[in-house]
């Protein structure tokens, strides 16, 4: 099967459509699957629901499909940085289901393993636990939660071989491979297609089965907080 597309839309062709679930790789502005947002933002498919561990900020990253008003729901841990949701969120236009951030990815990676839900103790007692299940293993009390399985995953990776297999650089490896895995259909951009073989097996970090179509393209590298200190006199 012919994995290599020429580009975002044509990766996304036939894929799209309106009300879906889309699980988005990237943590912070890193590993951010810029190119197949945009080319998500372009399709026009409204009503969506956004698994991710943030919403991106304001004109960049899912902040561009909260502009357009394509996301109606979004699933994240960590939703600062961008005013826009804000806005959204505090009006009512916008649905949000708060997560911790390690529950988050385990109900990604639960959904690619095929394992329906699990039971954990983070969040109970707070708000998160309202309405879901509780049992008590070895004397404590833990929630259940549910696995997420997305109609389209989209993801960011630094390499990938004509089949899929796929290699993530530092800090993008966080959430593109559990958000990879959870989707019916991976669409992976890269910064590089290396030629089968070239790949050393031990240093794959997605299996190439969980990939169904990739397309190479320029990345915009950003700095999420940009900290600097006063030049010091002499």
């Amino acid at each position: 099967m012919k994995k290599v597309f020429p580009s975002a839309q044509a990766a996304l062709e036939g894929v799209l459509f309106d009300g879906m679930t889309i699980a988005s790789g990237g943590f912070g502005l890193c590993g951010i699957p810029e190119l197949l947002i945009a080319a998500i933002r372009q399709a026009g498919t409204k009503n969506l629901t956004v698994a991710s561990n943030n919403a991106g900020v304001d004109g960049f990253g899912l902040g561009v499909l909260l502009e357009s008003r394509q996301v109606k729901k979004m699933i994240s841990s960590y939703v600062g940085e961008n005013a826009e949701f804000m806005r959204q969120y505090l009006s009512g236009e916008l649905e949000l289901e708060f997560n911790p951030q390690g529950t988050l990815a385990e109900r990604m990676r639960a959904g690619g393993a095929g394992i329906p839900g699990f039971y954990t103790r983070t969040g109970v007692g707070t708000v998160i636990a309202e309405g879901k299940e509780h049992k008590d293993f070895d004397g404590k009390t833990y929630i259940l939660e549910r696995a997420i399985v997305a109609d389209l995953s989209i993801v960011k990776a630094w390499k990938a071989d004509p089949s899929g297999n796929l290699v993530f650089r530092k800090t993008a490896r966080n959430f593109n491979p559990p958000a990879a895995t959870c989707g019916r259909i991976c669409v992976a951009e890269v910064e590089e297609i290396v030629p089968l073989g070239s790949l050393d097996p031990d240093a794959i970090h997605l299996p190439g089965i969980y990939v169904h179509r990739i397309v190479k393209g320029e990345h915009e590298k950003r700095i999420e907080q940009r900290t600097v200190r006063k030049k010091e006199s002499v």
